[in-house]
Order: C-alpha cells, then sequence, then structure tokens
C-alpha cells in the first residue's frame, strides 16, 4: 500500500474515531426534559433541547411544536414560524398545529397569514370531525410583552357568557401569575339603551363594547368604545390602558 493511502486510511479511522468520542461527549436529551423545561419557565433552555432532538428526527411533528411553544415564550416569531409550518406539512389537519400557527403568525407580525388561521380554526371549530376543535370556546390569538408583564391574548368563536365577551386578555408578571384580566365585552343592557341612540350604527353591524377589568373582587370598567371588534383595534386600546398604569395591579399585592 502506497504512503499516501496509508495516510488517508488512518485519517478516515482517526475522523471515525473523533465523531464517535464526539457523541459520547454530547449530552442524551429527552422530550421530558424540554417539557420540563417549559414548565419551569426555562424556555431557552427548552428551545436548546427540542433543537437537538430535531436534528435527530426533523419529521416529529410533537417536537417541532414543543420547539415553536418554546420560541413563542422568547417572542421568537419567526422560529415559531418556522416549526409550526413544518408541523403543519407534517399534518395538516392537527388541531394543535393550528392553534400554534396563528400565535406564530401574530408574534412575527404576518397579519394576513395569521387572520388565514383564525378562519381556519373557525372551520375546524364547527367541523364534527374536529372534537377537539368543537369543545373548545376559543383559542390563544396573541402574545406579547408590555412593561414588566407578558399579555396573552384570548379569541371566542362566539361571544362567551352573559356579557358576551369577544376577547379576554390575561395579565401576567414575570413569574407567570396572572395580575390582571381585561375582557373585551357588549353585554345585552347597555347595548339596548345604545342601539336607539345609534341606529345607523346598529344597522352596520356595530355594537358598544366595554374593557372591563377585573381580579377576584376587584372590578375596575376601563373605557367604551363603539364599532365592531377588530382585534387589531382591540389590541391598541388594550395598549394605551397597560402603559398608563402606574399603580400595581390587585393581582400583584399580598
Amino acid at each position: 500500500m502506497k504512503w499516501y493511502s496509508i495516510a488517508l486510511a488512518s485519517a478516515i479511522f482517526l475522523q471515525g474515531f473523533a465523531v464517535q468520542a464526539q457523541n459520547a461527549a454530547a449530552p442524551q436529551v429527552t422530550a421530558q426534559q424540554g417539557i420540563d423545561q417549559l414548565k419551569n419557565r426555562q424556555p431557552q433552555q427548552a428551545l436548546a433541547t427540542f433543537q437537538q432532538l430535531l436534528q435527530a428526527n426533523p419529521n416529529d411533528v410533537a417536537i417541532n411544536l414543543y420547539a415553536a411553544d418554546a420560541a413563542l415564550q422568547l417572542y421568537q416569531g419567526q422560529p415559531a414560524v418556522q416549526y409550526a409550518e413544518k408541523a403543519r406539512q407534517l399534518d395538516p389537519n392537527n388541531w394543535k398545529v393550528h392553534t400554534t400557527l396563528v400565535v406564530a403568525y401574530a408574534i412575527a407580525g404576518r397579519t394576513t397569514e395569521r387572520n388565514t388561521e383564525r378562519d381556519v380554526l373557525r372551520k375546524l371549530h364547527a367541523d364534527p370531525k374536529a372534537p377537539d376543535a368543537m369543545k373548545s370556546n376559543g383559542f390563544l390569538l396573541d402574545m406579547f410583552p408590555v412593561k414588566q408583564y407578558r399579555v396573552e391574548a384570548i379569541e371566542f368563536f362566539q361571544p362567551l357568557g352573559k356579557f358576551h365577551i369577544y376577547y379576554r386578555f390575561l395579565i401576567r408578571s414575570p413569574q407567570g401569575k396572572r395580575v390582571w384580566t381585561i375582557n373585551v365585552e357588549s353585554n345585552d343592557f347597555d347595548e339596548k339603551s345604545w342601539e336607539q341612540a345609534h341606529p345607523q350604527q346598529t344597522a352596520d353591524g356595530e355594537r358598544q363594547f366595554q374593557m372591563v377589568g377585573e381580579n377576584g373582587n376587584n372590578h375596575v370598567d376601563h373605557r367604551m368604545f363603539s364599532g365592531k371588534p377588530a382585534y387589531d383595534s382591540v389590541k391598541a386600546q388594550l395598549l394605551q390602558i397597560l402603559n398608563a398604569q402606574t399603580a400595581p395591579f390587585p393581582g400583584e399585592t399580598p
């Protein structure tokens, strides 16, 4: 054997040995570790765990969704979209895939795709072949930070309860504790007098809405507005309320 053949064989052997040593040194991770990291509010570590798992099995629907969830907790919209779209490619009729995608598109600022996913969720909610969707009153639409708070926006398929709640915003502390809730509602009692005073707006499909804050026995009427419950308009009003808040919310105090 010529010298260069010996050298090549030696290099291949050493390379294989190095790869084995690297694999032996690399810590083995499990999906449960990533799930536990998510539960313990360690999204950065969870994302790294799920990314490592996806290197070995990129076509795992559940792991792609977990990776998307971890990215969402970090407000990383585009990576979340990437993982959720991969999950949709693998399992297009999965309710969980679409509930993840709608938030991913919202955080990524992709409004058109977000609204398309909202329509998909509404259709699934009315589809007897999608029992998980039919049993749900609504879905998580958006997540965003405001000052030190994390806000989760929920959209209901139909106005919920006797006060006809269209959207619910959960305001959480950095530790995840819910410190305040703001509902966007349109109750029948106020609506009747408003309709009498605004017949043309009523004919155009508009209503009167209240943005009501609550936590336990605490209750605050934040503001009222008239029109249609377009999410982006409602979100803009919510941001004004939260940015103007100077005192701690009742849920923040012992």
